[in-house]
């Protein structure tokens, strides 16, 4: 097939349930691969699945994040252009300095014990669950990063349930097929209700600080000792909190098949601290809950023999460079003790994600401790994904707790 059925198949219905059989095709094309030149493609002129070359371009500054047009007249693509995920150097580095600073081992040693204690909450939950059966998505994947990340920024946990819906609208517009007019109007709408939500947040603070994030952050912006204004405050807020615990929530729903496929393991994973480690990381290569990014061109360049023009952007599929043959034997197959290079789920370089630490720790702690409780655990259906092929996870999971 050459790359134009492939991408087709990927787009599809079928694609979006199971792409890895298109990013075997896609590899098996090369490293990298040219996009026709079709309305649709806009200024996508190739797509990279190589594990080194996806690496390479993502640590590469030079290679940079292009605003969609007209973003200036859509306030969820406002949102996105004044917080560090979006923009590139210098702005992206006056931000990002600001919260690197919160993300300090001795902060992540402090969460150590918040984790736990909402795992186990959540565990004596679902034991007291009538008939044993429960979502795992909404009893435990949604719940552990959601509350600890609420905890560890200060959003008040009674808001999540209406903070998760807004948060929906907003993932639902990032997917590659998600740029219609109703999607990007709800997205907009979130954005709108998420920044009215964090000002009254951010003064309240100011009148009764705490010792959260937020109250460390209006702390610092109100002294003048840090680079940003408030209204770049809140949009960083609103996509950290939401690229914080989202890609948690995949990893541990999509992670769960794979884990239940291999019976040893778990019944090793509660008394393994490496094999739980080792588990996280397969996880994550196996089933990367982000799935792909773009970078464009600083010049006219040729990548392994094919052409990106100035500005043109290269399609950087992490969820297929995760499972290339060349960087990791038998990459289709679940090993939590595979040696060789990190997976790209986080990303590298300049943009690489500030929450990942948190995230890994979560996995780590939390998987071991499941399993302890449930040694039975079952999962009752078989898993739907979410259909999006930017953030691809399982939203409902139904399981038995086995008693």
């Amino acid at each position: 097939m050459d790359v134009d059925e492939i991408l087709t198949g990927l787009y599809s219905e079928e694609g979006r349930q199971d792409p890895y059989p298109w990013y075997a095709d896609l590899h098996r094309l090369g490293p990298i691969s040219a996009v026709p030149a079709r309305a649709e493609h806009r200024t996508v002129a190739a797509v990279a699945v190589g594990y080194d070359l996806v690496d390479g371009l993502l640590r590469d500054p030079e290679w940079t994040k292009q605003p969609p047009p007209g973003w200036e007249e859509q306030e969820i693509l406002r949102t996105f252009q004044t917080s560090m995920m979006f923009v590139n150097p210098p702005d992206h580095t006056r931000m990002r300095h600001v919260f690197s600073r919160t993300f300090t081992p001795r902060r992540l040693g402090a969460l150590e014990p918040v984790i736990l204690r909402v795992v186990d909450e959540l565990l004596d939950r679902m034991a007291d669950a009538g008939e044993g059966i429960v979502d795992f998505v909404a009893d435990f994947a949604y719940p552990i990063p959601a509350l600890v990340m609420a905890e560890f920024i200060g959003i008040p946990a009674a808001e999540l349930p209406w903070y998760r819906e807004r948060v929906e609208w907003i993932d639902e517009f990032l997917d590659v097929a998600g740029k219609t007019p109703q999607r990007l109007a709800a997205a907009n709408t979130a954005a709108l209700e998420l920044r009215a939500f964090y000002r009254e947040l951010l003064g309240h603070r100011r009148r009764v600080p705490g010792d959260d994030l937020l109250s460390g952050l209006v702390e610092a912006l109100d002294s003048g000792e840090v680079e940003l204004t408030e209204e770049e405050l809140v949009s960083n807020l609103i996509v950290l909190f939401n690229a914080s615990f989202v890609t948690t929530v995949y990893m541990f729903s999509n992670g769960l098949p794979l884990l239940l496929a291999h019976p040893q393991t778990v019944a090793a994973l509660p008394t393994d601290a490496t094999l739980a480690q080792g588990c996280v990381d397969e996880v994550l290569r196996l089933a990367s809950p982000v799935h792909f990014l773009a970078r464009a061109a600083p010049a006219d360049t040729v990548l392994h023999g094919v052409p990106v023009a100035t500005d043109d952007n290269v399609l950087i599929m992490i969820g297929a460079a995760n499972r290339d043959a060349a960087r990791f034997p038998a990459p289709d197959t679940f090993d939590p003790t595979r040696s060789g290079p990190p997976s790209l789920a986080f990303g590298v370089g300049p943009h690489f994600c500030l929450g990942a630490a948190v995230s890994r720790l979560e996995g780590r702690l939390a998987l071991p401790r499941l399993f302890a409780r449930f040694p039975a655990l079952t999962v009752t259906e078989t898993p739907t994904y979410s259909g999006s092929l930017f953030l691809r996870g399982i939203d409902t999971l139904l399981v038995s707790t086995g008693g």
